[in-house]
C-alpha cells in the first residue's frame, strides 16, 4: 500500500475547486487579518479582566473567560479543517468569521460574567477555524516553495499577538472602555471578510460526503477534556483529585474511541493512515514540541520580568520584543531558502540545534541579567523557532494528497495547542512546586507583580526575585531537552522536493 506521501506524488491534479483566477495579495492580506484577530483575542483580554471583574462581578468565574475561548477554539480546529475539504475553504471561512464576530459583539454588549463567558465561547468556535483555514488557504493559492514565507508569517502573528495584545487591552481599557476590546474586531473583520469574498472563488461540489460525526464527537470530548485539565488543574483544583482524576480518564476513554471510529469511518475527521507517512508522522511531533518550547518558555518569562526584574507590564512586553524579530528573521530567511532550493529538512536541523543552545543560555538568566544579554538570548530563540515554523506547515502539505490538505494543516495546528496546553500546565507545576518548596511551604504566586513588590521591604524584593529565578530556570533545561528530541525527530525527517505549483490559478 502507498505511503500518503507516495500518494500525494502521484495523484492527479484535484477538480474540485474552480481554476477561476485568485487575487494572491488580496486573499493573503485577508486571512492575514483575520488570524490577527483571532491571535490577538487570546491575548488581549489578560489586561482588561480587573476591569471587567469589577464592571460585571463573578471573580470566582475570571479565568473562563481566557479558558472558554481556548477551549472553543482548540475543539474546533480540527473540525474545520476536515469540512475545508469536503465543502470548501471559502464557505468555512464565512462560517467560522460569522461566529468569531457574533461571539465579538456578544462579547461587548455582554452584561453578566455568565454572558461574557458564553461569548467568549461563540468566539472561539469562530477564532479556531481562522487558526487553521489561514494556513489552508495559503495551501490553495501558493505552491509549496512559496508557501515559507507567508505560512512562517502566519506564525510570527502568534509571538507578535502575546506582545502587542496586552498593550493593546490596555490603552482601549484606559482610554475608551473594555467594551472596545471586542467590538473593535466587528468593523475589522467585516472589511477583511469582504476582501476575501472577492478574491477567492468557490468550492463547488462534487459528490456528497459523509461527516464523520461520532469521530468528530469523540475527537471534541477529548480535546475538550485535555484542555481543561491542564488549564485548570493545579488551580481550579487539585492536580491529585476527583476532577483531575475524571478529566484525564474521558480523555483516555474518548481517545481511545477515537480511533477505534476512524478505523472505519469513511471519511474519518482525521485519517489514520496519514501517521503512516513520514512527513506527516514527524511534523506532527514537531509540531507538539515547537508548540510546548514556544508556549511553555514565553508564559513564564513576564514573571522573571515583572517580579524578579520588578519591570512593568507595557515595558514587559517591550522586552519580548527581540524574540518577534528574531522569528520574523527567521522565517523570511527559511522562506527564501525553500523558494529557491525546495528543500526544507537543513532548516528543521538547524532550528533545534539552534534550540538546544538557546533554552540552555536561557536556563542561566538571573536577577542581574544585562538588558542586551536577555535580548540576545530571546533574538536566538525566536531566530531558532522561526527556522522550524514555515517547514511544519509547508512540509506537510506538500506530502499530503489535495484532498486532505486541510485535515493534515488542522493537525498540525491541533498537535501545537496541544504541546502548548501541556507544557504550560507541567512548568506551571513544576515552578510553583519549587516557589512552595524556597519558602518552607509558603508559596509565591506569579501574581505578585510590581505594584505589590513597590510596597515591600527591599530585602524581601530582593529575596523573592532571587527565588523566582531559582523556580524558572528548570523550565528552559527542559525546553533545551525537547529541542533534543525536536533534533533527533529532523533526522528522521523525509526531505521530499517542493511543489512549484500553487493548488488553484493565481491573478498577480
Amino acid at each position: 500500500m502507498n505511503s500518503p506521501e507516495t500518494s500525494a506524488a502521484s495523484a492527479g491534479p484535484d477538480t474540485s475547486e474552480p481554476s477561476q483566477p485568485v487575487n494572491i495579495r488580496l486573499v493573503i492580506g485577508s486571512v492575514a487579518t483575520l488570524l490577527l484577530l483571532a491571535a490577538l483575542d487570546q491575548t488581549i483580554v489578560s489586561t482588561a479582566l480587573p476591569t471587567i471583574v469589577a464592571d460585571l462581578g463573578g471573580l470566582e468565574h475570571l479565568s473562563w473567560v481566557v479558558t472558554a475561548y481556548i477551549l472553543a477554539s482548540t475543539v474546533a480546529a480540527p473540525l474545520y479543517g476536515k469540512l475545508g475539504d469536503l465543502y470548501g475553504r471559502r464557505l468555512m471561512v464565512f462560517i467560522s468569521v460569522g461566529l468569531f464576530l457574533l461571539g465579538s459583539l456578544l462579547c461587548g454588549l455582554a452584561g453578566s460574567m455568565t454572558a461574557l463567558i458564553l461569548a467568549r465561547a461563540v468566539q472561539g468556535l469562530g477564532g479556531g477555524g481562522l487558526f487553521v483555514l489561514a494556513l489552508s488557504v495559503v495551501g490553495d493559492v501558493l505552491s509549496a516553495k512559496e508557501r515559507g514565507k507567508v505560512q512562517g508569517m502566519f506564525a510570527a502573528v502568534f509571538s507578535v499577538s502575546s506582545m502587542v495584545g496586552p498593550l493593546i487591552g490596555g490603552y482601549f481599557v484606559e482610554h475608551l472602555s473594555w467594551h472596545w476590546i471586542f467590538l473593535i474586531n466587528v468593523p475589522l473583520g467585516i472589511l477583511a471578510v469582504v476582501g476575501f469574498a472577492v478574491s477567492f472563488p468557490a468550492h463547488v461540489a462534487t459528490h456528497k460526503h459523509r461527516i464523520d460525526w461520532a469521530g468528530a464527537a469523540l475527537l471534541s470530548v477529548t480535546l475538550a477534556s485535555l484542555t481543561l485539565v491542564t488549564a485548570l488543574g493545579g488551580t481550579t483544583f487539585a492536580w491529585l483529585s476527583v476532577q483531575s482524576a475524571a478529566l484525564a480518564a474521558l480523555v483516555l476513554i474518548a481517545g481511545l474511541g477515537f480511533v477505534a471510529i476512524e478505523r472505519r469511518a469513511p471519511e474519518p475527521i482525521l485519517p489514520l493512515e496519514l501517521f503512516r507517512g513520514n512527513v506527516f508522522r514527524n511534523t506532527s511531533l514537531l509540531s507538539f514540541l515547537t508548540g510546548a518550547m514556544m508556549f511553555g518558555a514565553v508564559t513564564f518569562l513576564p514573571i522573571y520580568l515583572q517580579v524578579s526584574r520588578g519591570v512593568s507590564p507595557m515595558v514587559s512586553g517591550l522586552l519580548m520584543a527581540p524574540m518577534t524579530l528574531g522569528i520574523i528573521a527567521a522565517t523570511t530567511v527559511a522562506g527564501r531558502y525553500m523558494r529557491s532550493t525546495g528543500r526544507y529538512r537543513l532548516l528543521t536541523l538547524v532550528g533545534m540545534a539552534l534550540l538546544i543552545v538557546a533554552g540552555g543560555l536561557l536556563s542561566q538568566i538571573a536577577v542581574d541579567t544585562s538588558v542586551w544579554m536577555f535580548s540576545a538570548m530571546l533574538l536566538l530563540f525566536g531566530f531558532s523557532l522561526g527556522l522550524s515554523f514555515p517547514v511544519l506547515t509547508t512540509a506537510v502539505q506538500n506530502a499530503v494528497p489535495r484532498e486532505v490538505l486541510g485535515t493534515a494543516t488542522a493537525s498540525s495546528v491541533m498537535f501545537r495547542q496541544i504541546g502548548a496546553s501541556i507544557a504550560v500546565a507541567l512548568f506551571g507545576a513544576l515552578m510553583a512546586t519549587r516557589l512552595a518548596n524556597s519558602f518552607n511551604g509558603l508559596a509565591i504566586h506569579p501574581e505578585v507583580g510590581p505594584a505589590q513588590l513597590a510596597q515591600m521591604a527591599p530585602e524581601m524584593r530582593a529575596t523573592i526575585a532571587v527565588h523566582v529565578v531559582d523556580a524558572i530556570s528548570p523550565i528552559y533545561w527542559i525546553v533545551a531537552g525537547l529541542a533534543v528530541v525536536g533534533l533527533l525527530t529532523a533526522f528522521f525527517l523525509r526531505d521530499i522536493p517542493l511543489s512549484a505549483q500553487p493548488s488553484v490559478a493565481r491573478a498577480e
